[in-house]
């Protein structure tokens, strides 16, 4: 739905998009796993539909699997990589392949417990098979309701300073 009326009215687009990024901010910043598992859920969507630039993805990716991630952040990884995976696949092969590569690291370190390892397992299985069980989108034939030459793409990555959510707009007020 949001596609649809992003091609009309791209500012709620966009505005979608800020306040997402900024939601994945907070979670991360309180480990809430909840919270950013729900709005990678949302931002995966929003890539597959066109609304967000590959960088995004990428950029989430990367800061779930830098340094010494834990089992959770392994497992929002997986998640999200397996929501991802195809669309991504065709607009950056060599993005998938650094992080697939960073996934096998992780799973030869050995640094990460049983279920980790076995979710990057997983995982690699499930792109050997090409995300077959993970399409972009659900049910194409009734989903894809915008022409690609249609799409409006944010470039909106995890680190642009001076995003605002716009607080303002939820509340209504009168035209005087």
């Amino acid at each position: 739905l949001i596609a649809v009326i992003n091609t009309k009215l791209p500012e709620c687009g966009e505005l979608l998009v800020t306040r997402a990024i900024l939601a994945f901010r907070k979670g991360y910043a309180r480990k809430d796993r909840m919270v950013v598992s729900a709005v990678l859920a949302l931002l995966g969507h929003l890539f597959n539909q066109g609304l967000t630039h590959e960088l995004l993805s990428l950029q989430l990716l990367t800061i779930l699997l830098d340094g010494d991630p834990t089992d959770d952040s392994v497992d929002v990884a997986v998640g999200y990589m397996c929501i991802v995976g195809r669309q991504l696949t065709e607009v950056s092969p060599a993005g998938v392949h650094a992080v697939m590569e960073r996934f096998r690291g992780l799973l030869h370190e050995g640094t990460i417990g049983r279920r980790g390892q076995y979710r990057i397992e997983t995982l690699l299985k499930i792109k050997r098979g090409g995300f077959v069980d993970y399409p972009t989108l659900p049910d194409e034939e009734h989903l894809d309701l915008v022409e690609r030459e249609d799409q409006i793409t944010f470039e909106l990555g995890l680190d642009d300073e001076g995003l605002s959510g716009e607080e303002g707009l939820d509340v209504f007020g009168f035209d005087e």
